[in-house]
């Protein structure tokens, strides 16, 4: 399986990635290796995933949520929760 996901970093920024092992990409992320972005900004809380059967469309869907406002990106997590 496939996920994209969004993080909220401790200082209320959120970060968009995909995985194909989202609780070992959380533990990463909060170990501080998980991402430059995050690196700095631990710990991070998982808000959101979707999962899909290919890295393509997990990659795709990461793509299309980076282009939202950060608005529409937590009205995406409140839809979802």
């Amino acid at each position: 399986m496939n996920y994209t996901y969004i993080v909220e970093c401790s200082d209320g920024t959120l970060y968009t990635g995909w995985t194909n092992n989202l609780e070992k990409r959380i533990v990463m992320h909060n170990s501080g290796k998980g991402a430059k972005y995050t690196k700095s900004r631990i710990p991070v809380v998982l808000r959101y995933y979707e999962e899909f059967q290919t890295k393509e469309e997990a990659m795709a869907r990461e793509y299309r949520i980076k282009q939202l406002s950060r608005k529409e990106k937590l009205e995406l997590i409140e839809k979802n929760s």
